[in-house]
């Protein structure tokens, strides 16, 4: 393991009412100066098809159709997609996602205790507030590892 990069914390991502098959596995690292983040997700619909992925303020994922998670995290009040919670679209391949990278916007700390949501459609980077990635079709909540 790199000495510059601990596990800090985890979401086990589960689907909700309209794609129960999804399921896998949100890790923040802490490394220097940020954070990396790395999805590993199945069972996604729509071969080819992105989704939008983005850190909520919600700390649950109860509530009709993930409601509980709130909108996306955004401390600064940053227009979208400048909020902390905006992540890059996960890309279904095979019924499968990976994704890895590396984020200055927040710290493990920060997030602890938030959601990591998968919505139906793809983030458009353009659409206040939220990108007009539609229905929240997954959910996990954010622990300490």
């Amino acid at each position: 393991m790199n000495l510059f990069m601990r596990f800090g914390a985890v979401a086990n991502i589960s689907g909700g009412e309209s794609s129960p098959e999804i399921n896998g596995t949100v890790r923040f690292y802490r490394m220097g100066d940020g954070t990396v983040i790395a999805a590993e997700i199945k069972g996604l619909p729509k071969e080819g098809s992105f989704f939008g992925f983005h850190i909520h303020e919600g700390g649950d994922c109860g509530g009709d159709s993930f409601g509980n998670t709130g909108s996306h995290y955004n401390p600064s009040g940053a227009i979208h997609p400048l909020h902390a919670g905006d992540l890059p679209p996960l890309l279904n391949v095979g019924g499968e996602a990976f994704l890895a990278f590396k984020t200055d916007r927040f710290t493990v700390d920060e997030i602890i205790g938030r959601t990591v949501v998968i919505h139906s459609n793809p983030d458009d980077f353009i659409s206040q507030p939220a990108g007009g990635a539609g229905e929240k079709i997954a959910c996990g909540v954010i622990i300490r590892h």
